[in-house]
């Protein structure tokens, strides 16, 4: 059987993830605040969703952005080619879903992240921890009241639910961003932190 499209799949886990809920459509799109026939269309698989119409549906849901976007993996050895991905895109950002991995009470997210220079990508805010390493360009990242400038090789961690933004400084960017959210989103914005354990850090 062929790989889904993504519409199909956004659309197949609304669908179950709403009635799991025991959510009408109109309900979802007072929670969301998207228009109740935009739902109907992206529930059969049609429409062209944006960046922050997916993450309005996982705030709305309580779920991670990946339980939306990806279909059940199979086990053994997972290859994935980011040429072959389907784009989410938002005002400034475009984004490729590369994995997603659950361990213990989280789950990561691994993007393919391209930041377009002459726009400005903001977030209001969503649960969980952003980690992203830059690997081209120079990107102005992090919290409205205190973003950092990262260069190639750079890494940071922010809580996900402050408001945030994604810049580039000069010429368009590259970099792998890493969303992570609790198993159960629906209870903390702060479950997790960017902090490294004792234990893992290596021995001097």
């Amino acid at each position: 059987m062929g790989r889904m499209s993504a519409g199909a799949v956004l659309g197949a886990n609304i669908r179950a993830l709403r009635g799991e809920l025991g959510l009408s459509l109109s309900e979802l799109a007072r929670r969301s605040a998207i228009a109740k026939g935009t739902l109907s269309q992206l529930e059969n698989g049609l429409g062209n969703p944006t960046i922050e119409t997916v993450f309005s549906l996982s705030n709305a849901l309580k779920v991670p952005v990946s339980s939306l976007l990806t279909e059940r993996a199979e086990p053994g050895v997972v290859l994935v080619r980011s040429a072959g991905l389907d784009v989410l895109s938002g005002n400034a950002v475009d984004l490729r879903l590369l994995r997603r991995m659950d361990v213990t009470d989280t789950v990561m997210e691994v993007y393919d992240q391209r930041v377009r220079p002459g726009e400005v990508q903001q977030s209001a805010g969503h649960p969980g921890f952003e980690h992203v390493v830059v690997t081209a360009g120079v990107l102005r990242v992090g919290p409205v009241d205190d973003p950092h400038i990262l260069e190639p090789g750079d890494y940071v961690c922010f809580p996900g639910h402050l408001p945030h933004l994604y810049e580039t400084v000069d010429g368009p960017v590259t970099s792998v961003l890493m969303l992570q959210y609790p198993v159960d989103v629906g209870t903390s914005p702060l479950a997790g932190s960017c902090a490294v354990s004792t234990a893992a850090r290596p021995q001097a």
